[in-house]
């Protein structure tokens, strides 16, 4: 069966142009939602793949349920065209450290299960403020200047306010946290689709909910025995991800053989500045295909 490769992009043009490159195959559909913020959107082509761009466009905010929105509009496009084998959710400044040939037969080794990163160490304190309280003004978390200070305030004195009387929303749910980017199977994402609105009523008004929600759904359904794997640093979803070094690090030349041989399928992130380490990945990786 064919993958899904579901890509959200809002900068960095360039390498979600050689990001496509890659993934250009007959075995893959490529789909892309490009934020609202985007003024013009660049000429893309594929060969071998479909590919499809979303015309409804979100004005995707940081730590904003928007995020989720985009995710969810994404995995209803490409689950209302086919039912692939696998849904993989990206960022434009990803890169697959595999070729073509050993993620399909690896997936296909492991089918059914469900590429989540999940984190296994208590996240209730965390989760009490960032899903069981009411959060003002989501779309504003990351702006500055004086209106953003302002909303700060008023966010913060209605945080305050909710725990002085008691309110907590969610209390019910078992949260889970983990990186937003997974690889899911048809059924799980058959699964999300029929609860979108519930997720849209659990995780509006909330702080981070991209890291919460495909999380917490899985865990708390008959999904959570399909998780490939709990083992931290991410290889639950087979990423590459670097934290210690950045937020998160951005992968640079020097960088290459720690990439090359590393277990995980993606990696990410990569920066336009540091073009060399994705030229050397991209031929490394097509040269296998």
């Amino acid at each position: 069966m064919k993958h899904a490769y579901l890509i959200i992009a809002h900068n960095e043009l360039e390498l979600l142009k050689n990001l496509i490159s890659i993934l250009d195959d007959e075995r893959n559909d490529i789909y892309i939602h490009f934020d609202a913020k985007l003024n013009k959107l660049p000429e893309l082509s594929v060969n071998k793949s479909k590919l499809y761009i979303l015309e409804k466009r979100i004005n995707v905010c940081w730590a904003d349920f928007s995020v989720v929105e985009a995710e969810l509009a994404l995995l209803r496009a490409a689950y209302s065209n086919s039912h692939y084998a696998y849904y993989h959710l990206l960022s434009g400044v990803d890169l697959p450290l595999k070729s073509l040939d050993y993620i399909h037969t690896f997936f296909d080794k492991n089918a059914g299960k469900e590429f989540i990163d999940i984190c296994l160490y208590d996240v209730s304190s965390e989760m009490e403020r960032k899903m069981m309280r009411w959060h003002l003004f989501p779309k504003d978390f990351k702006n500055v200047g004086k209106f953003a200070l302002i909303t700060r305030l008023m966010r913060a004195m209605f945080i305050r306010i909710q725990e002085c009387l008691g309110i907590r929303r969610n209390k019910h749910i078992n949260f889970r946290k983990g990186s937003q980017w997974a690889s899911i199977t048809s059924d799980f994402t058959e699964y999300l689709l029929s609860r979108e609105n519930i997720i849209r009523k659990v995780y509006s008004h909330t702080f981070c909910p991209d890291e919460v929600f495909i999380q917490t759904e899985c865990w708390n359904s008959k999904f959570r025995q399909k998780l490939y794997d709990y083992s931290p640093n991410y290889r639950g979803h087979m990423r590459l991800i670097d934290w210690r070094r950045g937020n998160p690090y951005v992968w640079r030349d020097e960088d290459y053989d720690e990439l090359m041989h590393s277990d995980r399928i993606f990696a990410r992130k990569f920066s336009s500045k540091y073009m060399g380490i994705v030229r050397k990945i991209t031929d490394a990786v097509c040269r296998k295909n």
